[in-house]
């Protein structure tokens, strides 16, 4: 058999699962070259929380820190994380801003596409992946594992086989909580192997402890590459560390071979890195936890979940919060948790604990409820659904959430250049997602840089002062209105108690 190969997360993942998305453009650069050189099937780099991370805390553009990290790795794919419809925000976007931010980021220098729909709804990542496609780069289709009385082994598989047919090139499993066992990931692996004749990469977190040996698991079973990073920006909320995989596949027909030396080089300086983020770490996620495997929140989740929850003053709220996540999520139809309904699941679950249950219901959860997401895996739970029509006014939709949306990008052009930005694509689309932050950057108001990267082993500069954040959105328990900020995603929210 063909050994297995490994695509690193460290620029993109790793940081964003353990230290709140900060690591900067700068301090990436110095490993970018060594990164390149390791052999590494694919670097993700870019998506997810990056993009709103650099506009919102960091002051850079995201399509200069692509273009940067294409310049500094050229040799190896670079991987991003894409949110369908949904881009990398909370909301959905017209099928017209979806084709221009991809066309816009292949550009760049992105090879491929992580493309995933927070409901396994395929209809909301087919715009993206046909663009992918024929901007000449690759759609991995990703299928969100999660666990519930309606995902089976079964269903995924199907999902599988749809995405092929769709065109996707390759295939991921994305778990994003850390929760896949063992023989699951092997029987998962092996019937989509079976079922379906693309190359398939396991993604997971190492949050309950499970990474390492679901990996050992998926390779045993034909599984053609899994996710790693590196240490300390490893294991914990985030991918298992490379050094720790080769060691578990020592003398495994499938372990692939790297250069251990560099690898510790690699650590050493990112152990650096890990020392000026301080303050966006916390032991709490670095730590093995079982309570995973009930709660289901995403690694990503954890490191901002636990910051936000303390600019809103319940900071001792934190393990009541994440156990009404389950509850929130069962109502709204067993939804997999990953972005953005593991945030909207965690506002709620605020929400529930901070002003009672159901007492109050976020918008997108109520979009979620109406089927403005998409297609939930189960039935919303009938007493919400009531109080979410009551409260809105509104009935459910069946069709394709974007089908209701028309064109933007020409109105977005025009919101540009009425205010004096740049009207290129890149501009546009960023400023379609996060138009506050884009205009700020572009006219020198953003937030201030970071501190500059540490050499490879010298010199350790001091960890950077915290960037500033936006502490307007507590609230009294009477307010009507509440602007809710839940991992970089902020909610304009009209509340009122229910009957």
């Amino acid at each position: 058999m063909q050994p297995v190969t490994f695509n690193n997360t460290v620029l993109r993942d790793g940081h964003q699962s353990l230290a709140a998305t900060r690591m900067s453009t700068a301090q990436m650069l110095p490993a970018a070259p060594i990164l390149d050189q390791m052999g590494f099937s694919g670097l993700e780099t870019w998506g997810g929380a990056t993009i709103d991370s650099c506009l919102r805390y960091l002051a850079e553009n995201p399509f200069e820190r692509l273009r940067a990290l294409k310049q500094a790795a050229p040799r190896t794919p670079q991987i991003m994380l894409l949110r369908g419809q949904n881009i990398v925000q909370y909301a959905s976007f017209p099928d017209d801003v979806v084709e221009a931010f991809v066309r816009a980021t292949a550009a760049a220098g992105q090879d491929v596409f992580r493309i995933f729909d927070a409901l396994n709804d395929i209809r909301n990542v087919a715009t993206a992946v046909r663009t992918v496609l024929a901007c000449g780069k690759q759609a991995r289709g990703e299928i969100c594992y999660t666990t519930s009385p309606v995902h089976t082994i079964e269903a995924f598989v199907e999902m599988g086989v749809e995405l092929e047919k769709m065109g996707c090139q390759s295939l991921g499993i994305k778990d994003m909580s850390g929760i896949i066992c063992p023989r699951v990931a092997f029987e998962l692996v092996k019937e989509l192997k079976r079922r379906v004749g693309l190359p398939i990469t396991l993604h997971t977190h190492d949050t309950a402890g499970l990474g390492a040996a679901s990996y050992l698991a998926a390779i045993d079973a034909g599984v053609d590459a899994v996710e790693t990073s590196i240490a300390p920006f490893a294991n914990g909320t985030a991918q298992p560390d490379t050094l720790r995989m080769l060691a578990i596949l020592k003398d495994h027909p499938r372990c692939p071979q790297f250069d251990h030396a560099k690898l510790q080089e690699l650590r050493v300086y990112f152990e650096d890195v890990y020392k000026q983020l301080a303050k966006f770490t916390n032991p709490a996620n670095e730590r093995v936890d079982s309570d995973i495997l009930i709660f289901q929140v995403p690694g990503g989740m954890l490191s901002n979940f636990r910051n936000q929850l303390a600019e809103q003053g319940m900071s001792d709220k934190f393990d009541e919060v994440v156990r009404e996540i389950p509850v929130v999520r069962e109502a709204l139809g067993w939804i997999p948790l990953v972005t953005p309904t593991s945030q909207i699941v965690g506002t709620q679950a605020m929400m529930n604990v901070k002003f009672g249950r159901w007492k109050m219901i976020c918008q997108p959860a109520q979009d979620i409820a109406l089927g403005k997401y998409g297609k939930a895996p189960g039935p919303i739970n009938p007493a919400v659904l009531v109080q979410v029509e009551k409260q809105s006014g509104q009935k459910g939709v069946t069709v394709r959430p974007a089908d209701l949306l028309a064109p933007a990008m020409d109105g977005l052009r025009k919101q540009c250049a009425d205010k004096g930005l740049p009207t290129d694509d890149e501009t546009v689309v960023l400023f379609a997602m996060f138009p506050q932050q884009v205009e700020a950057l572009l006219k020198g108001g953003g937030a201030p840089p970071a501190a500059p990267a540490p050499a490879p082993v010298a010199a350790r500069p001091a960890a950077p002062a915290e960037a500033p954040r936006d502490t307007s959105h507590g609230a009294a328990t009477a307010a009507k209105h509440l602007v809710i900020n839940v991992n970089g995603g902020r909610y304009d929210v009209t509340v009122e108690k229910l009957d």
